[in-house]
């Protein structure tokens, strides 16, 4: 039965991004498909909060994606993307901006274009910064303020790595970002060394051609790739008062040497049910593997969210206690079984897909389910046992700084010795 089981897991795993340089613009080009009656493309730029030259000024620019242009106004986006029933939005990252479009298959034309204009030809006029981007960045950051488990990841990377992947994703209230800055930003990031395509739907060739085609008028200007400093790690603790949502724990470590084996900690530390649609009471306590790889780092922990401190208090010490705790066979085996499973499912959503292979793509590197699978087999108990964070073994672990954040009810909430780190 289990040797039936490894060979579907073969049979279904498949190579889902072709990595290809575009010939005339020199960009990177990634793109799978399967024969999906829809396509997406996804432009990402290396401009994600890490490489802002002062706080919120990627948040702005994110929200400056799909303004006036030299070719369309804002409006005139809209309503043309709206005729060819194309869907756009952007995101950002601490690496990366994203500007995405999804659309039918066949119209791969003209939205390669109308992405290619966002990068080479917005115009930052003063009063669409003023009266569009700006009431949509205040917004953003005042409901991320408002939402315990964003406050801590928000926190935590700030403790664990400080400057670079701790920079926040929000604009602060005190911390105007000016038009210029903006601007300044954009010009230095929108450039060929910064930019990657990723498409689904679509063949790589036929995505290249087009890139090519859409940069010959207006090409990007050729630098060097966005640098940052190195990531190096800290950790430390940190509590905030709120009295928005449930009470929470964040309890984590980070690390310079990403490995599969931290994926599957996270995945032992807190289990997801095995059964997909059991009810979990509203008063329960719950708990959140957090794991999130860079390109030169990675945070991974637990999530810990309550009704009451008491309870939250109760579960983080049992965490502790799990994580001190040896695993056994069977314990490293379901871990490593779940991390596989939900590796292969996240290339089947897109917005998982660009995330999986966003760090990869500049490199060139050939990414795909069989090679991320193969690597995970490969964890074994002395595999983890060791190696983790740098430390030779758990036990080391555990007595490093940890990344400890509490947010809710301070007064009654644990410190971190409370709870045995």
């Amino acid at each position: 039965m289990l040797a039936t089981r490894a060979s579907t897991a073969k049979r279904l795993a498949r190579s889902f991004a072709t990595v290809v340089d575009a010939k005339v613009s020199g960009v990177k080009v990634a793109a799978v498909d399967h024969g999906q009656p829809t396509t997406a493309l996804t432009f990402l730029v290396k401009a994600g909060s890490r490489y802002e030259p002062s706080p919120g000024v990627a948040h702005a620019l994110k929200n400056f994606a799909f303004k006036s242009t030299a070719e369309r106004s804002t409006l005139g986006t809209i309503r043309e993307s709206e005729l060819y029933g194309g869907v756009l939005s952007a995101g950002l990252s601490r690496e990366y901006l994203t500007l995405t479009t999804e659309f039918l298959r066949g119209d791969e034309a003209f939205f390669s274009s109308l992405l290619t204009s966002v990068l080479t030809t917005t115009k930052f006029l003063p009063y669409e910064y003023s009266e569009y981007v700006l009431p949509v960045v205040r917004d953003e950051s005042t409901h991320a303020s408002q939402v315990p488990s964003t406050v801590a990841i928000e926190a935590a990377h700030a403790l664990a790595f400080r400057t670079g992947l701790g920079a926040p994703l929000f604009a602060g209230p005190h911390t105007p970002v000016s038009l210029e800055s903006v601007k300044a930003f954009a010009s230095s990031a929108f450039a060929s060394g910064n930019v990657a395509v990723i498409g689904t739907g679509i063949d790589s060739a036929r995505l290249a051609e087009l890139v090519d085609k859409a940069l010959a008028e207006t090409p990007l200007p050729s630098s060097s790739s966005s640098s940052s400093t190195s990531s190096k790690y800290f950790g430390g603790a940190t509590r905030i008062d709120s009295h928005n949502g449930p009470q929470t724990v964040f309890i984590g470590f980070g690390s310079t040497t990403p490995s599969t084996a931290l994926a599957v900690l996270a995945n032992h530390l807190a289990p997801p049910p095995a059964l997909k649609w059991s009810s979990v009471p509203p008063s329960s306590t719950t708990l959140t593997p957090v794991y999130l790889p860079y390109s030169d780092a990675v945070l991974t922990g637990v999530l810990v969210q309550g009704p009451d401190t008491n309870s939250v208090k109760d579960a983080a010490k049992t965490l502790v206690d799990r994580l001190k705790k040896p695993l056994t066979a069977e314990e490293l085996k379901s871990a490593v079984a779940r991390t596989k499973f939900d590796a292969a499912a996240s290339v089947e959503n897109r917005e998982s897909l660009i995330l999986a292979i966003g760090k990869k793509v500049f490199s060139g590197a050939e990414s795909s389910v069989e090679s991320t699978l193969a690597e995970l087999d490969k964890v074994d108990a002395a595999t983890f046992s060791k190696l983790w964070f740098g430390y030779q073994t758990v036990s080391d672990l555990t007595k490093a700084t940890p990344t400890y954040v509490a947010v809710g009810d301070v007064n009654a909430l644990p410190y971190v010795d409370e709870i045995g780190l």
